[in-house]
């Protein structure tokens, strides 16, 4: 019994330490098209964040199409002053061109506004992924597989996490749009 006690305190904590207000770090980092992409340029925009690798054989599919048909229903909206940032989770293999090779595959309403991260140590991600978003990045000792969450993000123009929402089966579409209105009034 003790031990569901402490699952369910770790749990809670993990989910209210993800929607809290602290600032993401600074990093700097290389996207699919090979430039390097720093906090910095993202300051005074708001970005939807998010972990996926191109290797991935069960989540990452499915929550990169949803992340593509949430940026259609941002679009349709009206909303044009954001951006989407993915971390890979496994940047030993993914180089800039075998993320190009990845998003050639989904139905990605404008590309332009994505910027998928590579160009960092998987212990570095590990820790960023923990100390910024509450969420785990850990390789799977079984298989070439890396363990993440599935949330998508919501991150302030200041850089601040503001929301943390499911990107794998439920994704609240409109939640997340009128979240992104909030912040631009």
């Amino acid at each position: 019994m003790k031990w569901k006690w402490m699952a369910l305190v770790s749990a809670l904590v993990l989910f209210l330490g993800a929607c809290g207000t602290d600032a993401v770090e600074d990093f700097t980092y290389t996207d699919h098209r090979g430039d390097e992409i720093s906090k910095e340029d993202l300051d005074g925009t708001p970005w939807i964040a998010t972990f996926v690798f191109t290797n991935c054989e069960t989540v990452c599919p499915p929550m990169t199409f949803n992340l593509a048909d949430l940026q259609g229903e941002i679009e349709a909206a009206g909303l044009t002053d954001y951006k989407i940032v993915a971390f890979s989770v496994d940047p030993k293999a993914d180089t800039p061109e075998k993320i190009q090779e990845y998003l050639s595959y989904y139905p990605i309403p404008d590309e332009s506004k994505w910027h998928v991260l590579t160009g960092y140590s998987q212990d570095e991600i590990a820790e960023f992924a923990t100390d910024n978003f509450k969420t785990l990045v850990k390789n799977d000792p079984n298989s070439n597989q890396v363990i993440h969450g599935t949330s998508f993000y919501l991150v302030d123009q200041e850089g601040a996490v503001v929301g943390n929402y499911d990107g794998y089966e439920n994704v609240p579409t409109g939640e997340i749009i009128e979240a992104i209105k909030e912040l631009e009034e």
